[in-house]
Formats: C-alpha cells, sequence, structure tokens
C-alpha cells in the first residue's frame, strides 16, 4: 500500500520506503527522515529575496542575512524534482518535520482503498451558486 503524504512524496508501507511521486524513486527508509535520501541546496536567502534598498549605502535591506538564515531546497536525486524548502538556522540540523508510525498507518489503511493520484476538490467559481459579496 502506497500513501501520499505531500505533493511530491509518497510512502510505501509495505516495502517501509519513501518515494518520489514524480519518477518513484526509493528515496530511502520510512524509518528515517525523508530529506537524508534528497539532495540539499543551500541557497544564499539574498538570492531568493533580494535588497529592497542599496546594500552599498545601508548595512539592513530588508533582505534576510545569510549568518541568521539559510534557505534548504531539498530535490530528488533521481528526477530533480523539488520535494520540499525551508528556512532554517545556520549551524542547526534540518527540520525534522515528519515521522509516521508505520504499524499504525498500516491499520488505518488496511480498511481504505489506495489513493494512486491526488484528489481535487470541484471548481469552484464566484458566481457558481449565485451568492455575491
Amino acid at each position: 500500500m502506497k500513501v501520499l503524504m505531500t505533493e511530491y512524496l509518497r510512502l510505501d508501507l509495505d516495502a517501509e520506503q519513501w518515494e518520489c511521486r514524480v519518477c518513484d524513486h526509493s528515496i530511502g527508509s520510512a524509518t528515517k527522515g525523508y530529506k537524508e535520501g534528497l539532495l540539499v541546496y543551500n541557497r544564499d536567502p539574498r538570492e531568493i529575496h533580494p535588497p529592497i534598498i542599496d546594500p552599498e549605502q545601508y548595512r539592513f535591506t530588508f533582505s534576510p542575512d545569510p549568518e541568521w538564515v539559510r534557505i534548504l531546497e531539498y530535490y530528488c536525486p533521481h528526477c530533480g524534482t523539488m520535494v520540499e524548502t525551508e528556512y532554517a538556522i545556520p549551524g542547526h540540523p534540518p527540520l525534522h518535520d515528519m515521522e509516521p508510525s508505520l504499524p499504525a498507518m498500516r491499520e488505518q489503511w488496511a480498511r481504505r482503498q489506495e489513493i494512486k493520484d491526488t484528489v481535487v476538490g470541484p471548481a469552484v467559481s464566484s458566481d457558481s451558486d449565485g451568492h455575491k459579496h
């Protein structure tokens, strides 16, 4: 049974492996953090948030200081899809954001059908039901 975890990440409960949803590449053991199996790009935050005012004239430019914040981008090592991004403190380990209980998930999903594609809700338009603001 495979369970969709995020837009680009899937969990294979039988193999206990994280997988890329784009290319089906096995990223690593589900008993560890998925980020351990991904490529990491430590971005300079000024590339993402460039200074608003001249950094030659001003110390504070409304751009993040790389001594205080770093942006980590995580990519599938097989297809290059960006799986996750996080803002982190330099010198601190990456955020451990998911630790699924595999036995509990197996029990929960034993009573369900596997979902292979993202479920998308109905299209909503501002005048679909005649309601106006």
